[in-house]
């Protein structure tokens, strides 16, 4: 029986042995030769290229390190004398045979890697763009600008060398010179289309689209069934109202204002989305009319609470993403500076609720947005409600979560309002004992 024993001991020891042997012949056949490793990131390189100083390396760590300010080769210490990059055919040839070789160990074959577009190829593309919309060749603009878009698509680094080039300048210059003509739909929508991925735009593309007929074309998109049209239009109308000068943004929100339709469609892109992105960049523009500061906006606003966008956003936010939430709550501080649009949250039943459960809950820009609109509600609050949404602020815990976001910390101006309504809640604590539970399933909507 011992001896049976120490058989079947040693037959377990011995397949341990020679399995751990196995492993390491296949760990010493699978080890990766050294000069198929980038020196920078010692990863298998997948693009090897080779600089003036003779190295080869991974083409996107080499590009990282140029693109971070290094004019140095890594190895050697020595300035490189061009930064061009020059792939290394046989280098790449000795990886992609080696990793056939080890296809039985689950190595996959790497690709023959794209030529990454030039910095003279591009510009002659835009060059062509160019003198194609002077002749409003719309046939040929359309063929150039999808090749433009292909490119962008390749890589980082191919849409980097777009960009570089200025081609949303082009494009956008483009695109206001066929808007003047409405049936040439098909190249403006593929130029809005390839300006979504070169986003954000520079300051002279987006004076380009911030032109008057410009923003009517795309006000036209929006208002039309086609829904990528709707998609790329609110994009670019993105770009085009987010202008660094002030003065140029405000004659842009004015002139979008003006334009038919234009307030109706951005309100309907929220209450009937098509996509998030959509719905984000449609709030983004309304962001920007209703929050300049500068300038007031009381028409604009009045016009948009007209169009129920009050009930709208609060009926958003009771369930929404992070990223809708935050700019849904921008909006409504924005038109809360008005007194119409304080007057439609007074009535609504889902304001106070609603946006104390946003405090702390969502992010710090959700936060001081929710503090910033129950301040302009409560300090705003007429005397013959007789503190009525105080009480119901207390009602639904604002208290609490205002002691908490003081205690925890936050932005100067959130803390100054924040202690403003504990002051003004704290006048009226005595009338109703404050209560924890926040739920909305006894509150009847206005919809």
């Amino acid at each position: 029986m011992i001896s049976s024993w120490r058989r079947r001991k040693a037959s377990h020891r011995a397949s341990k042995d020679q399995q751990r042997g196995e492993n390491g012949d296949m760990e010493m056949e699978l080890m990766i030769p050294n000069h198929f490793r980038c020196p920078i990131s010692l990863d298998f390189m997948k693009d090897p290229v080779t600089l003036s100083t003779g190295i080869t390396y991974d083409r996107e760590s080499i590009e990282k390190w140029i693109e971070s300010g290094n004019h140095t080769c890594p190895v050697t210490n020595q300035v490189f004398r061009s930064l061009e990059p020059i792939p290394n055919h046989t280098i790449r040839k000795m990886i992609q045979d080696w990793c056939v070789d080890n296809q039985s160990y689950g190595i996959e074959r790497i690709p023959t890697p794209r030529i990454p577009v030039s910095s003279l190829e591009v510009s002659e593309i835009l060059s062509k763009i160019t003198t194609a919309s002077k002749r409003e060749d719309q046939i040929e603009c359309l063929q150039l600008v999808a090749k433009i878009k292909a490119l962008g698509k390749g890589s980082e680094r191919d849409k980097r060398c777009i960009e570089a080039n200025k081609a949303g300048s082009v494009l956008s210059a483009a695109f206001e010179t066929f808007s003047r003509d409405k049936n040439n739909v098909a190249v403006l929508e593929e130029i809005l289309s390839a300006l979504t991925l070169l986003s954000p735009l520079d300051e002279e593309a987006k004076s380009y689209l911030g032109s008057n007929t410009s923003l009517h074309c795309m006000v036209c998109f929006l208002n039309g069934g086609d829904l990528s049209r709707k998609r790329f239009a609110v994009l670019a109308l993105k770009e085009a109202v987010s202008y660094d000068d002030q003065h140029d943004d405000q004659h842009r929100i004015e002139a979008l204002a003006k334009i038919d339709g234009g307030l109706e469609a951005l309100v309907k892109l929220i209450k009937e989305p098509i996509c998030p992105t959509a719905t984000k960049a449609s709030l983004m523009v309304i962001y920007h009319m209703v929050k300049n500061s500068s300038f007031p906006n009381e028409t604009i606003i009045e016009r948009f609470v007209e169009l129920g966008l009050v009930s709208l956003l609060l009926e958003i936010l009771v369930d929404t993403e992070k990223s809708i939430c935050e700019r849904a709550l921008g909006v409504l501080d924005g038109i809360c500076s008005s007194d119409e649009g304080r007057e439609k949250a007074y009535n609504n039943a889902l304001s106070m609720p609603v946006l104390v459960k946003k405090i702390l809950r969502v992010s710090d820009l959700a936060t001081e947005f929710s503090v910033s609109i129950l301040w302009k509600l409560c300090k705003n609050e007429k005397a013959e409600e007789g503190g009525a949404l105080l009480v119901e602020a207390l009602q639904v815990g604002a208290f609490q979560k205002l002691l908490l976001l003081i205690q925890v910390g936050c932005a100067e101006k959130t803390k100054e309002k924040a202690t403003d309504l504990l002051k003004l809640l704290n006048l009226h604590r005595d009338r109703l004992e404050c209560i924890e539970s926040m739920d909305f399933k006894d509150l009847k909507r206005p919809f």
